[in-house]
């Protein structure tokens, strides 16, 4: 048996595709010490995992500090959060052995701690994976209309940080794709390499093993008998992006007294009440459960994240993509360009372009065709069966002496 630390402080889409991960692990005789903020405790640790968790406020500070407004304004706030997150694991696990570590793409720290407690490393990778010429172009988009004063102040802030994060911990960034991808020797993509843009790109120590879909813990119930009777359209905008009152309304307009079943997911940042009058034709619920909803589902209306866009393309769902922020546009785009769904734009949406977005994919059975062809390449890949047989092996390939 080997002692694993994983560490993710993370977001529930850094977070949910590893559950299966551990529970796999632990269920192939691993020990996992798993490191996140207290909000994922009871799920990691309903996984099987020892969980330790890390100062989430003080985290989300560091981070956000670094600035939003441009990509390396992001990465110098994943090197403040440094300042939190090697601290805090340091000290918890001081006079402890570990066999391997393996570490969230971006909220882990991972380069760091790598380098730091010398193990053999595994990058879990749950969003779209990056080649550093591609992380290059992008970073470098970023200012194109920047005012050059404004890029030379950030980039001093990262020579700053990068300083005096190496000073501190006695290792070493070569550049910004370190510090925002976490590179490691093996990493675990949970995607498809006909899913990931420019797939073949990446090499063979990128293991794409497809979506990590575990068991999800909800506070909320569905009829499923409703749901059964007349296959739903299914609206959420996630866990992030859910304050959304307006949209909730403008989906009010645009499927009201249309025939369908359409299960609403509002989340906890707006309340039922102050929608107005539901109509009757809705289920409109805090949370649901999504994968349970998703096997009954004929559209979802989304935001585009990633574990999102996977639960329904696993299911052979079509979709209608409003990306919102973050790595949601590129998945949106691979949606459109596998013909699984449609993009649209929040910004200046209305009911009637929802409305005939959503008619055209339900009318057309060319888009649930193409959700079901991208969705047995998920069933085929493994999953996070797949991931744990990759990780294991990496150990013992690579094991401490």
């Amino acid at each position: 048996m080997a002692r694993v630390l994983f560490v993710n402080a993370g977001s529930e889409g850094h977070v949910n595709p590893t559950v299966g991960v551990v529970a796999e692990l632990i269920s192939r005789g691993e020990e996992v010490v798993y490191f996140t903020i207290p909000a994922y405790r009871e799920r990691m640790e309903q996984a099987g995992a020892v969980v330790r968790t890390i100062d989430e406020d003080r985290f989300i500070q560091a981070f956000i500090a670094g600035g939003r407004r441009y990509a390396l304004e992001r990465i110098n706030g994943l090197l403040r959060t440094a300042e939190v997150v090697i601290p805090g694991v340091l000290e918890q696990i001081a006079g402890e052995h570990f066999d391997y570590l393996i570490h969230d793409s971006m909220f882990g720290c991972g380069y760091l701690l790598a380098q730091i407690l010398k193990l053999p490393a595994i990058c879990s990778c749950t969003s779209f994976a990056q080649t550093e010429p591609e992380f290059r172009r992008m970073l470098e988009g970023s200012f194109q209309d920047a005012p050059q004063e404004e890029a030379d102040a950030v980039w001093a802030e990262y020579r700053r940080l990068v300083k005096q994060v190496e000073s501190n911990y006695g290792v070493r960034f070569p550049s910004p794709y370190e510090v925002f991808c976490n590179p490691a020797p093996l990493t675990v993509v949970y995607t498809t390499r006909a899913f990931q843009p420019d797939g073949e790109a990446f090499g063979e120590n990128y293991a794409f093993v497809g979506p990590s879909i575990g068991k999800r813990i909800t506070q909320d119930q569905v009829d499923g008998a409703a749901l059964h009777a007349d296959n739903p359209i299914y609206i959420s905008l996630g866990t992030v992006f859910n304050q959304a009152a307006d949209f909730y309304r403008l989906c009010f307009a645009a499927f009201g007294g249309s025939g369908h079943t359409v299960v609403l997911a509002i989340g906890n940042k707006v309340q039922a009440a102050d929608l107005g009058r539901i109509p009757d034709n809705f289920i409109v619920k805090s949370y649901v459960p999504q994968k349970e909803v998703l096997q009954q589902a004929k559209l979802f209306i989304t935001h585009g994240g990633m574990n999102s866009v996977h639960e329904a393309l696993y299911n052979g769902v079509p979709l209608v993509v409003l990306p919102q922020s973050a790595d949601q546009p590129l998945i949106a785009r691979r949606v459109a360009e596998s013909g699984a769904g449609i993009e649209l734009r929040m910004e200046g949406l209305s009911a009637a372009d929802l409305r005939d977005a959503a008619e055209r994919v339900l009318r057309s059975p060319s888009y649930r065709a193409a959700a079901a062809k991208v969705g047995e390449t998920f069933w085929q890949a493994g999953g996070y069966a797949a991931a744990a047989e990759k990780m294991m092996a990496y150990s013992r390939q690579h094991p401490i002496i």
